[in-house]
């Protein structure tokens, strides 16, 4: 038997506009979940970072929070927990990592009630290190999903790799899932792609993962045209002519409709761990999903957010260690009423301002370039720190520690200027 374990990642940056989140609803989320709802055979395992249940919440949209409880309470939907503002975790404090996984543990649990119970972690963009692994492992979870580029063993198709910290490893087929997600491959090529997986006939497995966005918001009807198909197929429910007449397809693929039948099971990725055995293991090479096995060698190893030799992500990054100084001195000074007031307010913007967006979009030359998305994360931060110092000026610390520190607040705002005047040149 094969065994698919599809994964998909919903999320939505705190900055994002209404419109835009409008958009993906209507577009892929509602699509997506009609269509799961509509295949009995269909399951997946998912995250759904905190701060998109929160928007889908304040928005109106709290029918894809219902219909998602439903699905995960029928067995049908299995959470992975993740960091509620989708920070890349290895970049960030150990610190501040448990608190982002805390927090969207925290806001699930709230609106998902007893169906979020995630046995899994999936780390925001696949971003692996063996810090995240410490953490993960010491917080209990028992496994999590990264990228195929950190696989430092044989590629595992029949057991399950158990890295030192004790913590289970499942590796994303990076191919496949890229296939699916570029549209470079048709529901008939997919299911012959997974019946080629074992060639001796015993079981195997293979996990894809990807943006659930990619369904319906990135490529038009994808949940109906592959995702749909993929499950009809499986289940025996496909209706031949009707593929055929859309995706002509070979006459040869009639076959492939009564193999995946008899051949093919979708699981969720905590069921594959009753189904293959345990084998120890290597610790996974530092990555993300966009890390390529060039940037591992050169130690790039987080190029979308943290790319050698890219002056903005240099200084995006020293503008947020100051945040993180600042706010760790507010902690230790809030002494009143008003010091904590200021520090709450400091400490809910800065959990916001770790979101992964504005690092991605500073990557000029490459497609991924907005310079008023860097800017709202910039924002975001400056107000942190706004508030942050405010805790500190109004708290009774000694003149002097006030003085220090307000050096910090002046750096913030000469790396600030200098991310700006980036941004404006051609």
């Amino acid at each position: 038997m094969i065994y698919w374990a599809p994964f998909l990642h919903f999320y939505q940056p705190p900055t994002q506009f209404h419109a835009i989140l409008n958009k993906v609803c209507n577009e892929s989320y509602r699509p997506l979940l009609k269509m799961l709802r509509e295949h009995p055979c269909a399951k997946i395992t998912m995250n759904i970072c905190g701060v998109l249940t929160e928007m889908l919440n304040n928005h109106g949209d709290e029918d894809i929070i219902n219909i998602i409880g439903e699905l995960a309470g029928k067995g049908r939907i299995e959470f992975a927990d993740s960091a509620k503002y989708h920070a890349i975790l290895p970049l960030i404090p150990e610190k501040e990592m448990r608190r982002q996984i805390e927090l969207n543990n925290k806001i699930n649990t709230y609106f998902f009630k007893d169906a979020y119970k995630p046995r899994g972690f999936f780390p925001p963009e696949m971003c692996y290190s063996d810090e995240t692994g410490d953490l993960l492992a010491g917080m209990g979870y028992e496994w999590t999903l990264i990228s195929g580029v950190a696989c430092p063993e044989k590629w595992p198709i029949d057991v399950i790799y158990r890295i030192p910290q004790g913590i289970k490893v499942f590796y994303r087929s990076d191919i496949l899932s890229n296939k699916i997600s570029f549209h470079n491959i048709d529901s008939a090529g997919f299911i012959s792609e997974l019946l080629g997986l074992s060639k001796d006939g015993k079981d195997a497995y293979v996990i894809t993962a990807m943006d659930a966005e990619t369904f319906g918001h990135h490529i038009h009807n994808w949940e109906k045209l592959f995702l749909a198909e993929v499950y009809e197929m499986i289940d025996g429910a496909a209706d031949y002519k009707a593929i055929k007449q859309r995706t002509d397809l070979a006459e040869a693929h009639r076959e492939i409709l009564s193999l995946a039948e008899t051949q093919i099971e979708v699981v969720t990725i905590s069921e594959l761990i009753e189904k293959f055995p345990m084998k120890d293991s290597r610790s996974p090479r530092p990555s993300s999903w966009s890390t390529t096995k060039d940037d591992i060698a050169k130690k790039n190893y987080y190029p979308l957010w943290q790319e050698k030799g890219n002056r903005i992500h240099d200084l995006q990054w020293k503008h947020m260690d100051i945040c993180f100084e600042l706010i760790d001195q507010a902690f230790e000074l809030r002494d009143n009423e008003e010091s904590k007031r200021f520090y709450d307010i400091a400490r809910a913007l800065l959990d916001r301002a770790i979101h992964s967006c504005q690092f991605w979009w500073a990557n000029k030359g490459t497609g991924m370039w907005d310079i008023n998305l860097i800017n709202k994360g910039l924002a975001l931060q400056e107000e942190a720190i706004l508030n942050t110092y405010k805790s500190i000026k109004v708290s009774d610390a000694a003149d002097d520690t006030k003085s220090r520190l307000y050096y910090k607040v002046v750096s913030a705002r000469d790396i600030a200027v200098k991310i700006r005047d980036l941004l404006l040149e051609p």
